[in-house]
């Protein structure tokens, strides 16, 4: 029988909005940096914003702004906090990855969707206004005083919702961010959106698609 949730959650960035901090990079060190470096350097980058979501809960411009020069100390690049900030600007400008507005709308008539972000309060609307569905709620890393993949953030959507894991289908293009944490805090209905991030882990137990529009399927729509 194909399990009906209460709500289905979602990953934003990433998962729904395209989140193109590769772009920011190339834009600013492409010039000084070989192909190959170029490549290296968008892959620390992600990595060091993820080690710094992990600790205590700080402004997401901090995030950025440590994990960028945390990335120039390792290739030996110059780290000017102006670049920074500037790739800081970009996150609310970014839209959807286009099977979105679609994917969610053929499904936000039957079901709440919920956005649970490593957002900031004031970024977050303006990505959000983008997707092109109603979301029925969303909850950012800055309400919830903690980033994913910590368990906190989603304790605090729970809460907010008055549910449990058993009660949402949660819907991510990451493990790493997601849905490692969902599979040990108990959600057990997870879509993996695999757009190529990361590879596949069936360990975690999921339902696969190749975007959005694969999730009316999911769901027996």
């Amino acid at each position: 029988m194909t399990f009906r949730p209460k709500f289905i959650t979602f990953d934003c960035h990433g998962t729904m909005i395209h989140f193109d901090m590769a772009g920011a990079a190339r834009d600013h060190y492409a010039v000084s940096l070989a192909p190959a470096q170029m490549t290296a350097f968008i892959a620390d980058f992600a990595a060091y914003r993820l080690d710094e979501v992990l600790g205590a809960w700080k402004p997401y411009a901090e995030v950025v702004h440590n994990a960028l020069e945390r990335t120039c100390k390792r290739h030996g690049i110059a780290f000017d906090p102006a670049v920074a900030a500037e790739i800081y600007t970009r996150v609310p400008t970014w839209g959807p990855n286009p099977d979105v507005p679609a994917g969610l709308a053929a499904v936000a008539g039957e079901f709440p969707l919920v956005a649970l972000t490593n957002s900031m309060n004031a970024q977050i609307p303006h990505n959000i206004a983008r997707l092109g569905a109603p979301i029925a709620h969303t909850f950012t890393a800055e309400s919830a005083q903690a980033y994913k993949p910590q368990m906190r953030a989603f304790e605090y959507m729970f809460d907010m919702l008055g549910c449990g894991p058993e009660d949402v289908l949660h819907v991510s293009s990451s493990f790493r961010y997601d849905l490692m944490t969902a599979h040990d805090i108990g959600i057990r209905n997870k879509v993996w959106v695999n757009r190529g991030h990361e590879p596949a882990n069936p360990y975690y137990g999921y339902t696969e698609i190749r975007d959005i529009s694969g999730l009316a399927a999911v769901v027996g729509l």
